[in-house]
């Protein structure tokens, strides 16, 4: 029964369950719309994943960006890195120029005539020569005495007689010449060896020098290889003197600069003016269609009025004068009835504005220099200043100081040499300039008469030293410790440092064959000194020793 009664109500709910009524017609598409909803889950999720690439895609992009930015900033800092370094080897490069800079400044200021007086200076020279008999103080005081004093003693009364007859002379010349259209002559002055008390070797012979000027109203305005000008390498030690107005203007007229056209006219200068000046130009002895002042018209004109002033004066004196060289205006010599003569050079010079500095019309040059291209360059002489500055010197040494000395024995021995094996391009001038430079870097001690070898010693020394490096530097020019007592222009001072051995780099047969010759004087040095020594006790000459250069 009770089984009975489970059925009948199973069959109820069953019923129930299914009628219509009770779930509506829709609720039996149940099925359909679950695919379909699963239909768009799919595409949800395929979406979903799709997205989820694309932000993985993303999200890798922006990795491998931040990994190329890193890797810039990487190569920044490696660059920066490399930039500091570069910057720091620059840097030391600069310093190390300046240093250098700084060096070549005391170079040009004076440290480069110091000799030192070390070994190490000295290393690379005499090995050629080790062996060398260098004579004693004994032996290098008799030569001294014999054959420089005895040769000199009657310089003191030549350079009177000169300079007097030069004086008589260019008073004359001044009456010769017309004072409103020719040059002004002024008083000479005795320059050079004989007046330094050091030539040797005969004939000698003065030199002086005789300033002069252009008429009024013209001026000299001249310019110096230093003066900012250009002026080429081989033309340091030479200017350029220009004639003008005295009330001219530097710049000049406009017309002289600008070309005017054919109907224009400058008010101020015709044509006429033009060709007068020009006429006035070369009447005042400078070079064609220029204002520039012309040696060899200087040379002219100077031959003409010395030979007018002999003329006027020539029956006061019983010696006849002439012109000894033709390419030096004023190489004189005068011959007596005795057949006895005397030479002499009266040079005309320009002064070089307030100063004891001149342009000299014509310089005794050696085989070296170059033929100058235009006779509008003058060559600058400090003659009067190394005069002066071996004067001022000598008041700070000991008594009877050797420089002279040592001078005098280098210059006969090189003339001898020369003598012998022909002429070199060493000059008295390179002797003396070595002179100058060891009176400047010594102590005035080392100057004292029994010193006379170990200078004599040092002199040859620092000349094989610069024969070895083609360097001998000028002693004023680009000197910065000239005394101020000298007055000295500072321009000069200033300028770089003038080499006297360029020609030897120009001129290598020249400059073998100027070496050769001084290691000949070195090996002949005792021969030639012994030829006029007297006898000296046995005792003395052990002092020849042996001396490595």
């Amino acid at each position: 029964m009770p089984v009975g009664i489970f059925r009948v109500c199973l069959v109820v709910i069953t019923a129930l369950v299914n009628h219509p009524l009770l779930f509506p017609k829709e609720n039996g598409t149940v099925p359909e719309n679950a695919e379909e909803i699963i239909q768009k889950m799919k595409e949800r999720e395929q979406s979903l994943r799709l997205q989820q690439l694309r932000f993985e895609q993303e999200i890798a992009d922006q990795e491998a960006r931040e990994k190329t930015v890193e890797k810039a900033a990487e190569v920044v800092e490696e660059s920066t890195e490399e930039k500091f370094r570069w910057d720091m080897w620059t840097a030391l490069s600069m310093v190390v120029f300046l240093l250098i800079e700084l060096w070549r400044q005391d170079f040009q200021e004076g440290n480069w005539q110091d000799t030192g007086g070390e070994e190490d200076d000295m290393a690379v020279l005499g090995k050629a020569f080790k062996g060398v008999a260098f004579p004693d103080k004994a032996v290098l005081a008799s030569f001294y005495e014999k054959r420089i004093l005895a040769t000199t003693g009657d310089m003191a009364r030549m350079r009177e007689m000169v300079e007097g007859f030069a004086d008589d002379l260019l008073e004359a010349l001044r009456s010769v010449c017309n004072r409103d259209a020719d040059m002004e002559v002024e008083d000479c002055m005795g320059v050079g060896s004989m007046y330094e008390n050091w030539r040797v070797r005969k004939p000698f012979v003065c030199d002086l020098i005789v300033p002069f000027a252009p008429p009024e109203p013209y001026c000299f305005r001249s310019q110096t290889w230093c003066s900012g000008d250009s002026f080429p390498p081989d033309k340091q030690g030479y200017g350029t003197i220009k004639v003008c107005r005295a009330d001219e203007d530097m710049a000049g007229c406009i017309c002289d600069k600008t070309k005017l056209g054919e109907d224009m006219l400058c008010l101020l200068h015709s044509q006429a003016n033009t060709t007068r000046r020009s006429n006035e130009m070369e009447d005042l002895l400078c070079f064609k269609n220029t204002q520039y002042l012309d040696a060899d018209q200087v040379m002219k004109w100077f031959q003409i009025a010395v030979t007018k002033a002999w003329n006027r004066i020539s029956h006061k004196y019983e010696f006849d004068l002439s012109f000894s060289l033709l390419d030096l205006p004023g190489a004189l010599k005068i011959k007596f009835r005795s057949g006895k003569s005397i030479a002499f050079n009266l040079t005309p010079v320009v002064q070089y504005e307030n100063s004891d500095v001149y342009f000299i019309s014509h310089f005794p040059r050696s085989g070296l220099a170059a033929d100058l291209p235009s006779s509008t360059h003058w060559f600058l002489t400090f003659a009067v200043y190394e005069r002066r500055f071996i004067q001022l010197i000598s008041k700070t040494l000991p008594a009877n100081a050797c420089h002279v000395s040592c001078l005098q024995i280098l210059s006969f021995l090189h003339g001898k040499q020369c003598s012998l094996t022909g002429p070199s391009g060493l000059t008295n001038y390179h002797l003396k300039t070595v002179m100058l430079h060891l009176l400047q870097a010594c102590p005035s001690q080392d100057w004292a008469p029994e010193k006379l070898e170990a200078r004599l010693q040092d002199m040859l020394k620092f000349l094989e030293k610069c024969l070895h490096e083609k360097k001998l530097y000028h002693f004023f020019i680009g000197n910065g410790r000239v005394p101020a007592e000298l007055g000295f222009p500072i321009i000069f001072q200033r300028a770089e440092p003038l080499n006297l051995f360029r020609p030897f780099v120009l001129h290598r047969d020249v400059y073998r064959k100027t070496v050769d010759t001084f290691h000949e004087m070195l090996r002949n040095m005792s021969a030639l000194i012994n030829e006029y020594t007297v006898h000296i006790p046995h005792a003395h000459t052990n002092g020849i020793h042996k001396e490595s250069f």
